[in-house]
C-alpha cells in the first residue's frame, strides 16, 4: 500500500471523500462501483469494481477459443483496462489501460471495424504494435461492460466478416451472462 498523506474525516453518515487528486488518477468518476475491502490490520481498501474482472477466467477460455478458431489475436477489456487475452502478443497487451480512443469507440456502443485504407485505433495507446480491427461493444442492461477486440498489427488487415460475428456473438453472450 502506498501513502498519500491525506487524511479525510469520516462524517456524520459514514461517508468519506475520496480527494479529486486521486480520482482523476484512477479515473474513478462520478457513479463508478467501488468495492471495499478490509484486512486484519483494520485497512479499508477500495478499488474500482469492475465486473468483467470478476470473469476473467471465463473471458480468458472465450478469448484462447476465438484464437485457435481464427488465429487473431483477441482480447476481452472493460472500460479501463484489458482484461485478457490469447494469441501471439497477448502478453503485451494484457492487464494494461485502454486508450481513450478505444474508450469512445466502446461508447458509441456499435460495432467498429477498422476502415480498409486507414489504420485501425490502438488498444492500449500510443506504445502498441498492434491495432484494433474490431470492437463490439459488451452491453448488459444498457450499460457498456466493455468489449470484445480483434487485433492485428499496425498495416496488416486480416479480419473478416467472420469475425465480425463472432465478436458481436461474444459480446451479446457475456452481456446476457453479465445480468443473470
Amino acid at each position: 500500500m502506498k501513502a498519500t498523506g491525506i487524511v479525510r474525516r469520516i462524517d456524520d453518515l459514514g461517508r468519506v471523500v475520496i480527494p479529486k487528486e486521486i480520482r482523476r488518477t484512477l479515473h474513478i468518476k462520478e457513479s463508478d462501483p467501488l468495492e471495499i475491502f478490509t484486512d486484519r490490520d483494520g485497512a479499508v481498501i477500495f478499488k474500482k469494481y469492475s465486473p468483467m474482472g470478476e470473469l476473467g477466467d471465463f473471458a480468458g477460455q472465450i478469448c484462447h477459443a476465438l484464437n485457435k478458431t481464427t488465429g487473431q489475436l483477441v482480447a476481452i477489456c472493460d472500460r479501463d483496462a484489458i482484461v485478457t487475452a490469447a494469441g501471439n502478443g497477448h502478453r503485451t497487451i494484457a492487464e494494461k489501460p485502454i486508450s481513450k480512443e478505444l474508450e469512445l469507440t466502446l461508447n458509441a456502443r456499435t460495432l467498429y471495424s477498422a476502415p480498409i485504407d486507414a489504420p485501425g485505433i490502438a488498444p492500449i495507446g500510443n506504445d502498441s504494435d498492434y491495432q484494433v480491427e474490431i470492437a463490439a461493444p459488451i452491453l448488459s442492461e444498457g450499460d457498456i461492460l466493455g468489449g470484445v477486440l480483434f487485433l492485428g498489427q499496425s498495416g496488416q488487415k486480416a479480419t473478416t466478416d467472420v469475425e465480425k460475428k463472432l465478436a458481436q456473438t461474444v459480446a451479446l453472450f457475456l452481456g446476457k451472462h453479465m445480468e443473470n
